[in-house]
This record gives structure tokens, sequence and C-alpha cells, in this order.
């Protein structure tokens, strides 16, 4: 869907041209992959809207109403709110080994007041705000002095590493994923990436003996090999990888997913989700949900190259490569072609804080897809 043109290309929108404004194909879209996967979790509860599905409803339609209302938000505030923003979730990550509690042998989680929080999951998107503003207005010399470069690996380093200790190794791959990215986007010099490649290839033994636990190590040696211990560490992504083949080319069939329903399949509301699609829904119904993600990541590219400033085009790259690593981590994952990290598939995985979290990403890609003809003046961003 093609938006009309910009509203004779004022700056200044009223609240009525802003909303005419919203690419209201994408979020269509959105709501569509949504559905799907609030009917998965009616499917995997056997047939019942509790416990998951009315709680993800709910969730989806106050995210909807943060998606409209973000919108609407100059991209100017969003870029005036970022380093504040960054500095909230740091804090929250920081909260979390203070005061956090333990689920599924991870402290992921702070209670404030009634909410369960997961603050790395807001990390995510306050990252990509705080380097997109950083970085905004930095030549590609600037992006590689060694001061610049320093400053964003701090801002990239300090939450993977308060991630990593949760231990949440999922999330850090993709915090880490996020700012390399925008890093790249914002042309940093293969000077610097060559060097940091082999840093990482170096630093892979170091990190298998010193800083994975031995649960990781465990998730690895059965990604090698699942069958070694099909029924103890191998089960899962035994379990999954038939759930996916069972479904062969058509599926089974809504609410005929037996892997799920006879509680064979782990974690079947949030991490393998997908899993469950592809045995009701087969090889087609599997392809057509990645197509659509496919559509949105394409209509998340457009908004970027359209936009203005390169705060905004930053911003917009980041919120979009954020929702392909989600996909792609997870997809993959489930399938046992990378060992099982723990990261919800946006917008199908049951949970309250990833839900919020993705739907104000796709906000922030609208308000810049909204006011994509302001200019922002080329030293109004980093620090430097």
């Amino acid at each position: 869907m093609i938006s009309r043109p910009y509203a004779a290309a004022k700056r200044t929108l009223g609240l009525t041209d802003k909303l005419l404004e919203v690419n209201w194909g994408l979020v269509l879209l959105v709501t569509i992959i949504a559905a799907g996967g609030i009917a998965m979790l009616y499917s995997v509860a056997g047939g019942h809207f509790h416990p998951w599905a009315l709680s993800q409803l709910s969730k989806f339609i106050v995210g909807l109403f943060i998606l409209v209302i973000a919108a609407t938000i100059d991209v100017r505030v969003w870029m005036s709110l970022a380093y504040p923003a960054y500095a909230v979730a740091l804090l929250l990550l920081i909260a979390v080994d203070v005061a956090g509690h333990e689920g599924l042998g991870a402290q992921r989680w702070i209670s404030l007041g009634p909410v369960d929080l997961q603050p790395s999951e807001l990390m995510k998107v306050s990252l990509v705000l705080a380097l997109a503003r950083f970085l905004h207005g930095k030549s590609v010399e600037e992006v590689s002095k060694p001061l610049n470069l320093g400053i964003a690996l701090a801002m990239i380093g300090i939450p993977a590493l308060f991630v990593v200790i949760e231990p949440n190794l999922g999330t850090t791959l993709i915090i880490v994923a996020d700012g390399c990215a925008l890093l790249f986007l914002a042309g940093l010099s293969w000077y610097w990436i060559a060097p940091a490649l082999a840093a990482i290839a170096t630093a892979v033994p170091l990190a298998w003996r010193f800083v994975l636990h031995d649960y990781q190590k465990a998730r690895v040696m059965t990604f090698l090999d699942p069958e070694a211990d099909a029924l103890g560490a191998g089960w899962n992504i035994t379990q999954a990888k038939i759930a996916i083949g069972s479904g062969g080319l058509s599926g089974k069939g809504f609410l005929n997913g037996t892997q799920s329903r006879l509680n064979f399949l782990p974690e079947k509301q949030t991490d393998f989700i997908f899993t469950n699609f592809g045995e009701e829904f087969g090889f087609v119904g599997s392809v057509a949900l990645l197509i659509l993600f496919a559509v949105v990541l394409f209509y998340g590219v457009q908004i970027a190259t359209s936009a203005r400033s390169q705060f905004s085009r930053l911003l917009a790259m980041g919120i979009t490569l954020n929702f392909f690593f989600y996909i792609m981590i997870n997809g993959l994952m489930v399938m046992g072609l990378i060992p099982v990290v723990g990261i919800p598939m946006p917008l199908l995985s049951y949970g309250g804080t990833a839900m919020l979290t993705v739907m104000f990403g796709f906000g922030l890609l609208m308000s810049v897809h909204v006011h994509r003809q302001v200019e922002i003046p080329r030293h109004s961003g980093g620090i430097i």
C-alpha cells in the first residue's frame, strides 16, 4: 500500500493529517500476523481462550493504541527522548540484577506494582533510538574515529553485559546485532570491521570456557547431535522437529496439532509457537506466514529509504532489523539450525513485554513514515 502524497509536504501536521498518513496497510499486516498468533494460543490451550489467547488479545489491543500514539508524535520528539529512554532501560536492567525475580532458571523480570517487566526487551528498542541519535549527522570518517566508535561500542556493550549475566544469550545476540548493524549502516570503516570479526573468532573458545553456563554449553552440544540424548537435553528440539515435520504440505488443520495438545511440545505458547503453526498449517501455511513477515520487512526498508534525515533512516532500519533478527533466530532455532537460545517469534509468541515493545517499535517506524519529510540539522544528534 502506497500512501497518498504527503499532506502538501507540510512539516507541521495536524492530528487528522497524521492519522491519514499512517500506513494502514502495514498496520493491517501486523494485525493479521498477531491474529494468527492469538489463534495459535487458542489452539495450544486445547481450544480455550484462557490462559493465553485472551490475555494476548488484550495486550495486542493496548499495543495498537501505543503504535498509533507513537506514530503521531514528531520524530524529532523521539530523537530528544532517545538518551533518556536508553538511560531508563539501562537502570531497569541493573535493577533486575538487584531486585529481579527468576523464571525458568533465569533472572530476567522485575515487578513494578502489578506488572512484570522484562527490561531486556525494552533495551532493544531503546538502544536503536540512542544509537540512531548518536550516529545522526556523522560522516563515515567521524563514525570510524576511535572516540566515537568507543562510545558507540560502550552503548552496545554495557547493556549486553547485563543481559548476558541474567543469563539471556538470545537477547544479548539481538542487542549486539542491532548495534553492530547500525554502525555498519552509518558507514563504519572496514578498517575496524575486519579486525573485529577476527577478534570475535578468537574469542569464541574463551567464551566457551569462561562465559557460557553449563546449560548453554549443553544446548550447543544438543544442537550438534540432538539424537544423542533425545529424551533428555535433546527433547525440546526433537519434538519441535517432529511437530514441524508432521504438518507435511498442508498441515493437520486448525486445533488438530497433536504435539502441543498432548504436551509433547515444550514452551508451546512462547519460544516454540511457530512449530505448532507448522504442524497445523503445514509447509504452505508456514511459507505464507514467512511471506507476511517479509512484506512487513519490505515496508520497513521502504520507510527507511524514504526518510530525509539520517536519524530517521537509522531508526527505521534499526527497528526493521530488530524485527528481522527476532524472526530469523526463532525460526532457525525451532528448526534445529542453530542452538536453542530462547527468543520468541514476534507477534506470535505469548508475552506482554515482548508484544508491547514490538508494537512500540512499529509505532516509531510509523512515526518516521508520517514525518518522513522532516529535516533534522546535521549536528543536532550525537554527543561529539
